[in-house]
């Protein structure tokens, strides 16, 4: 049963729902961040297979191509986000180190790095020039606090 046009069931996001497949809603993870362009069209024939968002959300809406690809969107009731150019060459200080917030949203460049295992062993001979991350989350202790 194609539940793509469904809302999400809300008794599954709180670990409530007992019908499993036999509900007609939406069993979502929370793990599609963008709304579908394509299902935006009615044009997205994954269904449930679909990576991406199939609900109408202001907050996670796909990057307007116009606005990324010209710096500049004709359509005055555009409903896709519009960011610009100038924060997409900064990358976010968040997720590099380990976890932003506003995830896709973010006005900043998220890059995915992967770690170097040398150095999560113990020592990377490369240093600095190594190609992998070398950094991970410090966690500060406030005063009083034990481990």
């Amino acid at each position: 049963m194609d539940k793509s046009a469904s809302a999400v069931c809300n008794f599954f996001t709180k670990g409530l729902c007992e019908k499993g497949k036999l509900c007609p809603f939406r069993h979502d993870r929370g793990e599609k961040m963008v709304v579908c362009k394509h299902w935006l069209r009615g044009l997205c024939k994954k269904g449930d297979h679909c990576k991406f968002l199939h609900q109408y959300d202001l907050t996670r809406m796909p990057e307007c191509y116009f606005y990324s690809k010209f710096g500049d969107c004709s359509n005055k009731e555009c409903s896709f986000l519009h960011v610009k150019p100038a924060f997409k060459s900064q990358d976010c200080p968040w997720y590099d180190q380990g976890f932003c917030k506003d995830g896709p949203l973010c006005k900043y460049r998220h890059v995915p790095r992967i770690m170097c295992l040398n150095y999560l062993v113990g020592f990377c001979p490369e240093g600095p020039k190594c190609q992998f991350a070398q950094k991970i989350r410090e966690f500060k202790l406030l005063p009083g606090s034990k481990i």
